[in-house]
């Protein structure tokens, strides 16, 4: 039957859509098939604000749903949203094969934690992620694909937060495909309701932390009942006034808060640790009789000079001397250049003016102004004059300005066995057996074959310690320990011949070739002069409207292909869909860390009054000088002193800081 539930029409495979909220349960729908991109699918005020007090402070809950996604789609599952942001998330990508969930940490920072997984198929899949204080647990199928430990979210949502279905808000974030059985459940280890035969026979990550904050909780009330104890810590009261400067360092000069330089032709000016500079604007001088504006040295504006000195300096001297050499004015990114009359600034590659003489020059943000020749598979990073092209995670460099998918079959970096065949595939390989030997691919054992001299009845067939196989529609001749004699290949008990090409059967994009007994598979090359470019597998090819997206500020427009950076976020067109994924920052391994502004990936930093996060893993311990166990994070006074007081502050160099108070 049909009925009418946030003023949308949903096909149901049961009589009633019902909105069920128990003690512990919130359904969503029982089956729906997604609509178009114009839709507004979100639970009524009402309904939010139950669904909300559920939520409310809670540790442990758990997304369920059961989808039928369409191939290549990018599209939310369930977010609760308000205005941009994200505070629970759960997205499927099908352009990147990705399941990415979305929430906010305790701290209020976005947080993404991204899980290489294909839902995108146009097959039926149940999906669950369970979240457990900072355990995650991601369920496929009834598989367990992936467990993770990260930072806990927080479930502090305003009360005006909206729950969406099958989109991000009215213009982001379409799920296009089936959907049925969207649920949240407020319960440890949800997943057992979608999958009855998982059974819960361990405490959950939630109890853990419970038991180990008690703990934590029982050591300082034991600390605070010592008097010594006491007297140390009002004196640490007194650093809470301490006031933690952050200065700039600038071609070896520091700079204090709110100090302020002149770099140049550029007004700088220290805000929190961070350079920020303004380009100097010069009014034109009202210069009196007799003078006349001029650059003078040291100076960026011009300034009223004598006649006279003008003369002078625009007197003509010998030919081909070297004015460049008696001194100049040419600064830092502007080189000086010899003419008949005198010297000028140029501005180096990369750079241009900043004043009409060219002595000051800044450098040109090509990334930003789209003046640079990165190809696909590649992102711009700016450079003092320059710019690099990056290659994404996965891919190896062509040249300076494009990187093709590392191919692991040919540089010889995958698993397959010896007697397997390796097949590339986008971001990564897969390994099958060769005809006359079984396994998984990575392991392959050869079964127990018949060797034969006499001629085969059969014509053609090898004659010299030759086999003959029955295939499909024919015969394939094989050598002993699985070779091939005549440099034909085997792919789905078919014969190809050396040199034959042809498209697969299940993935039309991409192209497999046989050369001299061996399959090898790559995705086909976009061609976008060709006419008749198969759209499917180049979107980027698309030329049509319908296939252009709208950038996130609603006032830019690109077209299928075109990628763009956002927010801290790699962004993607591709056939009208936008598809955002998070930018890659390497690992650190520090106890202090930051992310400057105007960056996206943090920094190791020594000093903590300058840190933004400072890591402290309760799940690690130290152990005193009694060999008692005392967790990441604890303090205590050293026995047998009064002035001492150490903390655990595990990581990989110590186990133990003692720090003197007095």
């Amino acid at each position: 039957k049909t009925r009418s539930l946030f003023g949308v029409t949903w096909i149901c495979k049961i009589n009633l859509v019902k909105m069920l909220i128990f003690a512990n349960i919130m359904c969503f729908l029982c089956s729906a098939f997604i609509p178009g991109s114009s839709r507004e699918v979100r639970a009524s005020a009402e309904v939010s604000a139950q669904m909300l007090k559920k939520l409310k402070g809670k540790n442990e809950f758990t997304v369920l749903a059961t989808v039928k996604q369409d191939r290549l789609n990018s599209g939310v599952i369930l977010s609760v949203h308000q205005s941009d942001h994200r505070f629970l998330e759960l997205e499927s990508s099908g352009q990147r094969s990705e399941v990415r969930l979305h929430y906010r940490t305790k701290n209020q920072k976005d947080h993404t934690e991204v899980f290489p997984y294909s839902l995108a198929d146009d097959q039926w899949h149940k999906i669950s992620v369970a979240v457990s204080a900072s355990h995650v647990i991601l369920h496929v199928d009834c598989n367990r694909i992936y467990e993770r430990v990260v930072e806990a979210p927080s479930m502090d949502i305003p009360e005006d937060t909206s729950f969406w279905l099958g989109q991000r808000n009215a213009a982001h974030g379409f799920f296009k495909g089936v959907m049925q059985d969207v649920e949240v459940l407020v319960m440890p280890q949800g997943y057992i309701s979608q999958c009855p035969d998982l059974n819960r026979t361990c405490p959950t990550c939630n109890d853990f932390h419970g038991l180990v904050q008690k703990i934590m909780e029982l050591q300082d009330i034991l600390a605070k009942t010592s008097s010594k104890l006491s007297r140390a810590e009002e004196k640490m009261n007194g650093l809470d006034g301490c006031y933690c400067e952050r200065t700039c360092s600038v071609k070896g000069v520091i700079y204090r808060e709110d100090e302020g330089w002149t770099d140049g032709c550029k007004n700088c000016t220290c805000t929190n640790g961070t350079v920020h500079c303004e380009a100097i604007s010069c009014p034109p001088p009202q210069c009196p009789a007799g003078t006349a504006p001029a650059y003078i040295k040291g100076a960026c504006c011009k300034e009223c000079q004598q006649m006279r000195s003008l003369n002078l300096f625009f007197s003509v001297p010998p030919a081909g001397h070297d004015f460049c050499s008696e001194g100049h004015g040419c600064l830092e990114h502007s080189d000086c250049v010899n003419l008949e009359a005198g010297d000028c600034c140029v501005c180096k590659d990369g750079f241009r003016p900043l004043r009409d003489d060219n002595a000051y020059c800044d450098d040109i943000d090509e990334c930003a102004e789209g003046k640079h020749y990165c190809r696909e598979n590649t992102m711009c990073v700016n450079t003092p004059g320059s710019f690099m092209c990056i290659c994404h995670t996965g891919y190896i460099r062509i040249d300076d300005y494009s990187c093709t998918e590392h191919d692991e079959c040919l540089s010889g970096l995958h698993n397959c066995d010896e007697n397997a065949l390796c097949f590339n595939m986008v971001g990564g390989h897969s390994c099958s057996c060769k005809p006359g030997y079984t396994g998984n691919g990575t392991v392959c054992k050869g079964k127990t074959l018949k060797f034969t001299s006499s001629p085969s009845p059969f014509p053609n067939a090898q004659m010299f310690l030759s086999m003959c196989f029955n295939l499909e529609g024919g015969y394939d001749c094989r050598c002993p320990h699985g070779h091939n004699c005549t440099g034909d290949c085997i792919h789905d008990n078919k014969v190809k011949h050396s040199g034959q090409i042809w498209v697969l059967d299940n993935d039309r994009c991409s192209v497999c070739s046989c050369q001299a007994g061996q399959v090898m598979c790559r995705r086909m090359v976009c061609d976008c002069d060709n006419p008749n470019a198969d759209l499917f597998c180049c979107p980027e090819c698309d030329p049509r409207l319908s296939s252009q997206c709208l950038h996130q500020n609603g006032l830019l427009t690109y077209g299928s292909g075109d990628t763009w950076v956002e927010n801290c976020q790699q962004c993607q067109c591709l056939q009208g869909q936008v598809d955002c994924w998070p930018l890659p920052c390497p690992p650190v391994d520090c106890e202090f860390t930051v992310v400057p502004e105007g960056e996206c990936c943090p920094r190791c930093v020594t000093d903590p009054c300058q840190a933004d996060t400072i890591r402290n893993d309760i799940t690690k311990t130290c152990t005193d000088e009694h060999n008692i166990s005392r967790f990441s994070g604890s303090s205590w006074i050293k026995h047998g002193t009064e002035c001492t007081l150490c903390q655990c502050k595990v990581s990989r160099h110590r186990s133990a800081n003692t720090k003197r108070l007095f």
